[in-house]
């Protein structure tokens, strides 16, 4: 590979990789995509356990992702809604409640107060310019606080507060005092509002692929020219001169580089800020990826011989404010065996379930389920969970986040090519920022770019 120089080395087979890569070649350019896993997909993975497909990345796509739909449909795959039926549960300070939906949860003025919150938080995010957070009317006043800080300025009671932060941590994988008040406004924005973000029917959580996530990425990954996709490679250096650019990957049979004219990165930014670079970035481009760390989440599946929840009239969703587990789902496969209850520990949560073993987080899941939805929780048939956080080639999922402070200072530089350098992935997304939807979004933009600055 040291001899071989092609037009452009696209470094990660996430989606966004993988699309940039797609764009690039049925242009007619000549590419190599750079994976250090042994396997497509990024923050997709899915498995099989007990005789079933499990998605250990992420998995719904919903209304407005029209990327990720397409692709779905080009590709010739199915898909079926997120299971809804039945009566959700509620585990708080006042013990296990039946509610038909969880908004049955609260009294009137609870859910008044709710509402008002999230409305007041999309009036902020209206005002975001999806191009240029940094460029809000009021940028500099919403960047110096935290989400947090600013739901403490409404005086919202406890219970409200409490529903918020189980939807903040369950779109963020961070608590809301880690993020930028002008981060959060600006993901509503990129989705289309709050509800979008957190409900199933009509919101990003409304219907999965059969057969997983994973293999769409898989079947992306095939239709590239032969020899384009090289698993085992990860990038290390990115050297930039006159003519071209060098990349340094370590491989199976040894350190090795590869020439092009231009690369795109198209990794988290934590991992991108991990590479080395020749000349080294600017310090603006290199501060904003130590200001961009991944979320914290541990996705969980508790196995069991069938869905006995169904029989007793449950939907699986249990909603558990001060709980390590914020949320769970009905994941059942579409053939309706096993029974599969999905959730997952996140922010705060995850950061301290990530110093347990996978039995002891078993034991945490377990006990909780029991308790909102009764012993026969506890006959649980298999369990698997995943650490993203731990993964070597992630560092966290589900993105990244921007603390206060970090979108007004380094912002500009997100998307901001340097040199032949450019910038991909789902944190560079106007439109679903965060989401597989995102990431094609970004992969479709950077390869537009690439082409220009080659040519066409």
């Amino acid at each position: 590979m040291a001899d071989q120089r092609v037009d452009v080395v696209v470094v990660g087979a996430g989606f966004a990789g993988l699309t940039a890569a797609r764009e690039l070649t049925g242009a007619g350019r000549s590419v190599v995509v750079l994976e250090a896993r042994d396997r497509v997909g990024g923050r997709t993975c899915t498995e099989e356990h007990l005789g079933t497909w499990i998605d250990l990345g992420g998995q719904w796509i919903g209304p407005g992702q029209d990327r990720i739909v397409a692709l779905v449909d080009q590709l010739g795959l199915r898909t079926y809604p997120q299971t809804e039926a039945g009566d959700d549960v509620i585990l708080d300070g006042d013990g296990a409640r039946r509610v038909a939906n969880v908004a049955f949860g609260f009294d009137d003025d609870e859910l008044t107060s709710y509402l008002e919150l999230v409305g007041a938080l999309e009036a902020i995010a209206e005002q975001v310019p999806l191009e240029a957070p940094w460029s809000a009317p009021r940028a500099q006043e919403w960047d110096a606080m935290s989400l947090a800080e600013w739901v403490r300025t409404r005086g919202v009671v406890e219970r409200v507060a409490g529903l918020f932060e189980v939807g903040v941590q369950a779109v963020f994988a961070a608590s809301s005092a880690q993020l930028s008040l002008l981060h959060a406004a600006h993901y509503l924005h990129s989705a289309g509002g709050w509800s979008k973000l957190t409900d199933s029917e009509g919101g990003a959580q409304q219907d999965r692929v059969e057969g997983g996530m994973q293999p769409v990425a898989e079947q992306l990954a095939s239709r590239l020219p032969e020899g384009t996709m090289r698993l085992f490679h990860a990038v290390t250096s990115i050297a930039q001169h006159d003519d071209g650019v060098r990349i340094g990957v370590s491989a199976p049979a040894g350190p090795t580089e590869l020439d092009a004219d231009r690369v795109v990165v198209a990794v988290p930014p934590t991992l991108a800020g991990r590479i080395a670079y020749d000349p080294p970035l600017g310090a603006q481009r290199d501060q904003l990826v130590q200001h961009m760390p991944q979320g914290s989440v541990v996705k969980f599946h508790v196995l069991y011989e069938e869905p006995w929840w169904r029989d007793e009239g449950l939907s699986g969703m249990v909603l558990a404010p001060g709980e390590p587990i914020g949320v769970t789902f009905d994941c059942t496969p579409p053939a309706g065996r096993p029974g599969l209850i999905s959730g997952f520990f996140e922010g705060p949560a995850a950061v301290a379930a990530g110093e347990q073993t996978m039995e002891e987080r078993r034991d945490v899941v377990v006990d909780v389920l029991a308790r909102a939805m009764g012993e026969r929780a506890r006959d649980v048939a298999g369990y698997v969970d995943r650490d993203w956080s731990a993964e070597p080639f992630t560092r966290g999922c589900y993105g990244a986040h921007l603390p206060p402070g970090a979108w007004t200072v380094y912002g500009p530089a997100l998307r901001r090519p340097i040199g032949r350098i450019h910038w991909a992935g789902t944190e560079t997304a106007e439109h679903w920022t965060g989401y597989i939807d995102g990431a094609i979004d970004s992969g479709q933009r950077v390869a537009a770019e690439v082409l220009a600055a080659l040519g066409g």
